[in-house]
């Protein structure tokens, strides 16, 4: 009486519809494992056993090692120097990169090395702020130094070939075109041209702005000029009369020469 009833009907039409799904679900998984093992057998040599597949039914996948490997990750063990150097009182490192063997270098490799340098900088400061927490002398202060000299020279370089590429296309050496002028209190300065909506002669903004010195602050130039000179000179009889008291006290200290 119920499976006559039109509730009935729907629900056996649901039962087969779901048991057809299963059969067609575990034939596609079988050939699927299938296909998977075969094809790592063929790319990693051996005899299959796999020519009949109804002969030798498969129910699981057997494991297959990856085509490619990754690189390792050590997390915060990379702030940190080599176990090997770590407790020791000196650490042996070469010499900065010169600006002559980074120019021998391709783009693509001074954008690797400039992280390969930030990655040591950040492990020598982690390094030098943990000798300063125990209280201890930092072994090798000196090779700081020696990443950031590679650094500023990496960043010489790759603004040298930015500037000469830019020479080619446009003719100008600044990024951003500018000039030479002269502000209100006598300083010249580099000024960066902007692009505006309309004419810089009916901008009112651009006209308030003073690219002239007026002759009333002409006297103060040379005052300021006068006092630069002076403090200059100041300094140097200053460093000439530390260097004698040095060498009265010690007569066998080389001199630098002038």
């Amino acid at each position: 009486m119920a499976a006559s009833s039109p509730v009935g009907r729907i629900f056996n039409l649901c039962k087969k519809f779901q048991n057809i799904l299963k059969v067609s679900s575990s034939t596609k998984s079988h050939n699927a494992v299938f296909s998977f093992d075969k094809c790592c057998v063929s790319l990693y040599g051996g005899t299959s056993s796999l020519a009949n597949p109804l002969s030798h039914p498969v129910t699981t996948a057997q494991p297959c090692r990856p085509l490619h490997t990754t690189i390792c990750r050590r997390g915060l063990d990379e702030f940190f120097d080599f176990p090997e150097n770590r407790g020791e009182a000196t650490v042996k490192s070469g010499a900065p990169w010169t600006a002559k063997q980074l120019r021998t270098k391709s783009n693509e490799d001074l954008h690797k090395l400039w992280y390969v340098l930030l990655k040591e900088k950040n492990m020598l400061l982690t390094l030098e702020q943990e000798a300063r927490r125990q209280r201890l002398p930092m072994p090798s202060p000196e090779r700081i130094r020696k990443v950031e000299r590679s650094m500023i020279r990496l960043e010489t370089i790759v603004s040298e070939r930015e500037t000469a590429l830019r020479l080619l296309q446009t003719g100008q050496e600044k990024g951003r075109p500018g000039a030479w002028r002269k502000n209100k209190f006598g300083y010249t300065y580099w000024y960066r041209f902007k692009e505006y909506a309309i004419p810089w002669y009916m901008n009112r903004r651009y006209k308030r702005k003073q690219f002239f010195t007026p002759s009333f602050v002409e006297p103060h130039i040379r005052l300021r000029i006068e006092r630069h000179l002076r403090e200059r000179s100041r300094e140097a009889n200053m460093q000439k009369e530390k260097l004698q008291k040095f060498k009265e006290r010690f007569p066998q200290m080389k001199m630098p020469a002038s």
